[in-house]
């Protein structure tokens, strides 16, 4: 199957958002997506975007309908370190469950090292749940740090 990375559209906003869904599923966090189609079009396409992404994508098939299919995604935003500057922070990366293990994760993450390079962003930064196994073990094949002296917080507003 071939696989192509391009930049994601506003018309694949649906799509990535049922990929977000299922994340959480996997994450165990099905009801914690609360965002609205609107909004994550409006913060990736409006005025002002605060997010950019790629998505995986293959034709369909013969006979399946036209266009393509979108397998998978990465979304990023720039975060600001007052100690190191700028840098990609990636949010998600996405495949669904039926075509993990054919590197489509790792076209996605080499793109985003790319992108990263073009940018002159010094670093990329990201999470990781600790029990995500597959997850950690696909980041340690690029030689990823994990930062075990840093807690995350937040507050609803």
């Amino acid at each position: 199957m071939a696989i192509t990375i391009r930049r994601a559209t506003k018309e694949d906003c649906p799509r990535l958002l049922e990929l977000i869904t299922e994340l959480a599923i996997y994450e165990k966090a099905p009801d914690d997506v609360t965002v609205t189609l609107d909004h994550f079009i409006d913060s990736g396409f409006g005025e002002k975007p605060v997010w950019w992404s790629f998505v995986a994508t293959s034709p369909f098939p013969q006979g399946e309908g036209r266009g393509e299919a979108i397998f998978g995604f990465a979304l990023y935003y720039i975060r600001y370190s007052t100690w190191k500057g700028q840098a990609m922070y990636l949010e998600d990366i996405i495949v669904t469950e039926a075509m993990r293990g054919q590197k489509i994760g790792k076209l996605l993450f080499e793109r985003l090292i790319e992108e990263a390079k073009e940018k002159k962003f010094n670093r990329i930064i990201w999470q990781v749940l600790d029990w995500n196994e597959p997850a950690i073990n696909f980041y340690k094949k690029y030689n990823a740090e994990f930062d075990a002296g840093w807690l995350n917080c937040s507050i609803n507003i």
